[in-house]
């Protein structure tokens, strides 16, 4: 029977799971994640005044992070989290100020060639500490065996979701913010310093042991079945990326239809409200809800939510089509990062979910390309059909998922 345990008391039980300090380390750890992509971005076009090299050097920021997540997850399953992530937040501070300095040489320096910056850029996305799969696997472990741990670790999950909106909310704005009152280059130089700081605390935190227990051996051979069914719930975050990258797409052609290209992150950020709410609301879901069957549930209702922007005809009506959109986001981006959780690999928590936030990455480079191409080509109305196409793709794995009863069980 399963224990009743009140949605706040769910939430309150975190802080003495991974002590007090834990939870404000690891939400300004991930805070630099957020500022990378929009501060190089800023940083390149504005110095260099070409958006076609700014918009390069963001796209080497996004390719490197996807391909170095999975690296540096791998890493720290062999080898504990606290070294590697210790060295990848030093390597990311330092590649972030190589952008800066790229960008803005010192006077005497000349120069900087275009392939330099670029360079220099896929070095700082390379070297994301990837604080959020992390935190995940350090969840993981610290609720591994505890009679309550279906209520913790979806409260720990579902936070983890909030946390994430909220950053990549306050990431942009942050960037905006500083660029205007101090310059271009400054948000990255905040963003190394936070990097170097938090993500270092991050690293030697005493929660950073829990992931890397004694006696287990890091180098046993993992069956292929195993990976196979790993990449289900890689394949759906990767559908999840496009969605948001075709959606963000999709609503900046929208407004540039319009003659206001630039509100476009404005109206795009009310899916980000509803989904950190709903994601906070998934820890008051019942246990009895097989995930798998969760994640297909949300996402046909996201495939519904889906056609709601292809009616709208004005801001207003874009806006709420949006804020429903949001609300089965965010419970299907906890249930799909649970589910990896549930089927990954002994002592590969790491690696599962730094590859889940490689999909989610490189989903959103592939959304903003096939909808902007859409849009060009075929009109709003042909963009907002790459999200809607994502959606399904997310409602067929839940449905293999649910069929094959994977990571239905707790423990």
């Amino acid at each position: 029977m399963p224990v009743r345990v009140s949605f706040l008391a769910r939430y309150a039980a975190l802080p003495s799971l991974a002590g007090t300090s834990f939870i404000p380390i690891a939400f300004v750890a991930r805070l630099p994640l957020a500022m990378l992509t929009v501060g190089t971005l800023t940083a390149v076009a504005v110095a260099s005044g070409s958006y076609a090299l700014g918009g390069l050097a963001a796209g080497a920021v996004g390719l490197g992070a996807a391909l170095g997540a999975p690296l540096l997850g791998g890493l720290a399953d062999r080898h504990g989290q606290r070294h590697v992530v210790l060295a990848a937040g030093l390597l990311n501070a330092a590649g972030m100020l190589a952008v800066v300095l790229a960008s803005y040489p010192p006077p005497l320096a000349g120069e900087t060639p275009p392939w330099a910056v670029v360079a220099a850029s896929f070095a700082a996305g390379l070297t994301t500490p990837q604080v959020g799969p992390l935190a995940r696997a350090r969840w993981m472990a610290l609720t591994a065996g505890r009679a309550r741990r279906a209520l913790e670790l979806d409260a720990a999950l579902s936070y983890e979701g909030t946390a994430d909106e909220v950053t990549f909310v306050l990431g942009p704005a942050l960037v905006g913010a500083l660029a205007a009152l101090l310059g271009p280059g400054v948000p990255l130089g905040v963003a190394a310093a936070l990097t170097a700081v938090f993500v270092g605390a991050f690293a030697l935190h005493p929660t950073a042991v829990a992931a890397h227990p004694a006696g287990r051996d890091p180098h046993a051979r993992v069956p292929a079945r195993a990976w196979l069914i790993v990449l289900v719930p890689v394949a759906a975050m990767t559908a999840m990326g496009t969605f948001f990258g075709a959606m963000q797409a999709a609503v900046t052609a929208f407004a540039g239809e319009r003659g206001a290209a630039e509100v476009g992150g404005l109206l795009y950020a009310a899916v980000g409200a509803t989904s950190a709410v709903t994601a906070l609301s998934v820890a008051a879901w019942s246990p009895r809800i097989a995930l798998p069957v969760r994640w297909a549930a949300c996402a046909a209702a996201m495939v519904l939510a889906a056609l709601l922007p292809l009616a709208a005809d004005s801001f207003e009506s874009l806006t709420a089509a949006l804020l429903v959109l949001g609300l089965p986001v965010g419970p299907i981006m906890v249930t799909v990062y649970a589910v990896g959780g549930r089927v990954a690999p002994d002592g590969r928590a790491g690696t599962v979910m730094t590859a889940l936030a490689s999909g989610l990455v490189a989903g959103t480079a592939l959304g903003s390309g096939l909808a902007g191409a859409l849009a060009e080509s075929g009109g709003v109305a042909a963009a907002f059909g790459a999200p809607l196409g994502a959606a399904a793709g997310l409602l067929v794995l839940g449905a293999v998922a649910a069929a094959a009863g994977w990571g239905n069980h707790v423990d």
